[in-house]
């Protein structure tokens, strides 16, 4: 039989079983409903630099929707850095200290309940047992208030250097964030609230929405929250329609589901309405970038999920991430190792081989002097450990079947927005558009 007529069979199977995969995923996902005036609130915030030690960086320059929200780099710029995406260069007056260790993941449908845990390594989760539900970083100095997981994991880049606080003395926030004063009392969650009461649109907004509550950190983390939830909601892609019964996929994507939940082996973590399992693997990625350090640290390792938890098991380990808009949000993985979604879909086939094999120029990475993005792939030692810790299993695939598979993907798309770019915020400083 060719292989065409076996591709049309498998079709034919898998577009009658359509309906029946639909109901394995689950129950429709649950969402929330914020405020709207809360929605439009969050906006301005979120495209406002003055959350920024430096008044130079927003939400939105490492989460804009111009580029999948997130920034089509490997691993991003944020403080120190001039323009936008893959254009984003380096501030020969204020050039950061390091570049930032990890990927910037995309905000799709983090509105949905079922998403509880935040950042590649899940350092910042929803936890029953904490005294506000969350786990976080901060530990026992985080903050009460935060509405939702979500809206606690929003503010945490304001706190780091090369994100957004900017460097020792260089501003009051980054002098607090270096001292140590974070969620203390006149500390720079504190220093970064008053700029925001200090404008007259905030602060009216604000008093309109809660009039008998001030303008606090949490009070602007939790309507950023309501934002994302709001505006990156993309629950109505082919793939959703079909699984609705509303329309049917191209009989290559359909190939490709097949493939993806069967043969290939993608389900397996990637499950659910959302494909992912929110849990940890590791998948023997290159590290590139400088890793996941402490100040006071000199190495280039990035050990993952085991840096939160301590379990060796969890060493490089990585959150399984959604792959809704998987074809906007390149490069991938924790580091953004790979800038073609083919790429990583091969590097999933034999992990340890494309692992030991890999090039930087797979990468997509803006120019930064002195930076040492390879050592750790030079380092033989380490590159073992990461291959040893890979937990999948080697799989077989023609060209023709990843092309199927990449179909599937590009039915994962719905580019959702709603309100977009505001034209000009309250701060009067300028927008990333």
């Amino acid at each position: 039989m060719k292989v065409g007529s076996v591709f049309l069979t498998i079709g034919l199977i898998i577009s009658s079983a359509s309906s029946t995969h639909a109901q394995s995923l689950g129950p429709l996902p649950e969402f929330l409903e914020p405020d709207f005036e809360s929605v439009e609130l969050g906006q301005l915030l979120f495209y406002d630099p003055i959350l920024s030690g430096n008044k130079n960086t927003s939400c939105a320059t490492c989460h804009h929707p111009k580029l999948g929200t997130s920034d089509s780099l490997s691993l991003g710029v944020g403080e120190g850095g001039i323009g936008l995406g893959p254009e984003r260069t380096l501030d020969p007056e204020n050039t950061p200290e390091q570049r930032i260790p990890r990927n910037s993941p995309g905000l799709w449908n983090l509105g949905a309940t079922e998403f509880t845990t935040f950042f590649h390594d899940g350092r910042l989760e929803a936890d029953a047992t904490q005294p506000d539900g969350f786990r976080t970083p901060l530990g026992t100095n985080m903050r009460s208030g935060f509405k939702s997981a979500l809206a606690a994991q929003a503010m945490f880049p304001v706190l780091s250097p090369d994100e957004m606080a900017g460097h020792y003395s260089e501003n009051d926030v980054s002098e607090a964030v270096r001292l140590g004063f974070l969620t203390q009392q006149g500390g720079a969650w504190d220093l970064i609230a008053e700029r925001v009461a200090a404008i007259p649109e905030y602060e009216q907004r604000f008093r309109e929405l809660a009039p008998d509550d001030g303008i606090t950190f949490t009070a602007i983390a939790n309507v950023i929250a309501d934002f994302i939830a709001f505006e990156w909601r993309a629950d109505n892609s082919p793939f959703d329609r079909a699984m609705r019964g509303e329309a049917e996929l191209s009989e290559e994507a359909e190939i490709g589901m097949g493939l993806f939940y069967g043969k290939a082996g993608c389900g397996n973590c990637h499950s659910g309405w959302f494909q992912t399992d929110h849990k940890f693997h590791s998948i023997a990625l290159p590290q590139i970038g400088p890793g996941k350090a402490a100040r006071f640290e000199n190495h280039v390792r990035d050990d993952g999920r085991l840096r939160v938890t301590g379990d060796p098991e969890d060493a490089f380990a990585f959150r399984t991430p959604s792959l809704r808009n998987v074809t906007l949000t390149a490069p991938y993985g924790h580091n953004g190792a790979f800038a073609e979604l083919e790429d990583i879909v091969r590097h999933h086939l034999d992990p340890v081989a494309s692992l030991r094999n890999y090039s930087i120029e797979m990468a997509n990475l803006p120019d930064f002097p002195g930076s040492e993005d390879q050592r750790a792939m030079s380092d033989n030692q380490h590159v073992d450990a990461i291959a040893q810790s890979n937990s999948l299993l080697k799989v077989s695939l023609t060209d023709q079947e990843i092309d199927a598979l990449l179909s599937f993907l590009k039915s994962l798309e719905d580019p959702a927005q709603r309100l977009g770019v505001p034209d000009h915020v309250p701060s009067g400083l300028p927008v990333d558009k």
